[in-house]
């Protein structure tokens, strides 16, 4: 691994997407795909040649994070993931605490794959257990069991630096007893580790064009009333907190210091990179910011990556407005908010252009927004942020505060 030179040099988060699954989950619109049989070695080939070839256009950079998403990537080899981690070694400079994450299945879990995993560099997973309750499972599609789930977190434990897990609620017939009872079984999960710091916990929403759309439209998918489901999010705070994981961001928790570092470089707006199959990334090339996206399909992606060495379908450049809409939408959405200095810093301009400053007065009166002061190291920042009465209302305030 390079070390790191005198002179700073600006951070990068990579995105890498592996679209496999070994079935498509009803709830997901996630780009991911079930296919019978993969060119491993073509695929750790293409994502290698888009790699170098954002390296073109990034510069020297330090990378700070690399997520492996998905799909299910703990489906891919070890060794494409070594491969992959191996040429942005050689592509950048690597910090020495860089975080690298791999999503898991509990159904694609052994403690031979972990391990390897592990030896390959990764040093957090993130596991989609997604319920503890086995009736639960089989109707959200997942294709593994509790005692499967629980299994895959006792390994992440032994072979991993650093995990996390997610669950969803407001689950088809779940009651607030019923979340209750599984939020403190996972709790106590993560109070017997010494890792497992993180937990995402996110409400089910039903999203267009998934099999639990068309179930819900015909009504015959029905999912707790909205007061009911506001009221498992406001229990999901308390106890949460009590337990020392309190939100970080709207449907994540962490004790301090135990944050996704990967995602934390989404939501404060840096740059970051995504290779794959649909993978989007927000790019600073030559003084200029750009939005870029990848293919959606995957032999689409795997061809063009052969012909042209990136299968990039979009490279917009973004204007003040697009990228202040993006840096609130995204900064709104952390416990801490948006850092002002920040903000126009990245912007250009001060971030009372874009808002509704009538709109965001009367927020402050009724206490759903603040500016506040936000103290990671020595010295305090100015942020603008959602205050906890305001934060499950994000959607709507959002709506109407972005001028």
């Amino acid at each position: 691994m390079p070390a790191l030179p005198d002179t700073p040099i600006a951070p990068l988060a990579i995105y890498v997407h592996w679209p496999f699954c070994l079935s498509k989950c009803p709830y997901c619109d996630f780009n991911s795909h079930v296919r019978d049989r993969i060119d491993e070695t073509a695929w750790a080939d293409a994502l290698c040649r888009e790699l170098t070839h954002y390296r073109g256009l990034s510069g020297p950079r330090r990378v700070t994070s690399v997520f492996f998403g998905g799909g299910t990537p703990s489906l891919m080899a070890a060794t494409t993931t070594e491969r992959v981690l191996t040429t942005i070694a050689q592509l950048w400079t690597v910090d020495p605490a860089v975080e690298i994450t791999l999503e898991a299945n509990p159904t694609s879990v052994e403690a031979q794959k972990f391990k390897d995993f592990s030896a390959a560099g990764v040093n957090r997973v993130s596991l989609g257990i997604q319920a503890l309750q086995d009736e639960d499972l089989k109707a959200l599609g997942r294709e593994h069991s509790v005692s499967e789930a629980l299994d895959a977190i006792a390994l992440s434990q032994k072979y991993f630096t650093r995990s996390s897990f997610d669950l969803i609620y407001a689950r088809m017939g779940q009651s607030l007893t019923a979340w209750e009872t599984e939020l403190k079984q996972a709790l106590a999960l993560v109070d017997d580790s010494n890792i497992a710091g993180h937990l995402s916990l996110y409400q089910l929403t039903i999203e267009r064009g998934t099999s639990f759309y068309h179930a819900h439209k015909k009504g015959r998918l029905i999912l707790p009333e909205e007061d009911v489901a506001a009221d498992m999010y406001d229990l999901t705070q308390q106890i949460c907190n009590a337990h020392g994981l309190p939100a970080y961001e709207v449907s994540n928790h962490a004790r301090p210091g135990e944050e996704s570092r990967h995602n934390l470089a989404y939501w404060t707006y840096q740059d970051y990179i995504g290779v794959g199959p649909g993978a989007h990334g927000r790019l600073t090339i030559e003084g200029e910011h750009y939005a870029l996206t990848q293919d959606r399909s995957p032999e689409k992606w795997l061809k063009n990556v052969a012909a042209a060495g990136h299968a990039t379908d979009q490279k917009e450049a973004l204007s003040a407005q697009m990228k202040a809409e993006e840096m609130i939408m995204m900064g709104l959405r952390l416990n801490r908010g948006i850092a002002l200095d920040a903000f126009e810093n990245r912007v250009g301009q001060k971030i009372d252009k874009f808002i509704d400053s009538q709109y965001l007065e009367r927020l402050f009166e009724l206490d759903y927004m603040e500016k506040a002061a936000y103290q990671p190291a020595a010295q305090a920042q100015a942020h603008l942020r959602v205050t906890a009465q305001g934060m499950p209302l994000l959607n709507g305030l959002l709506g109407r505060l972005l001028a």
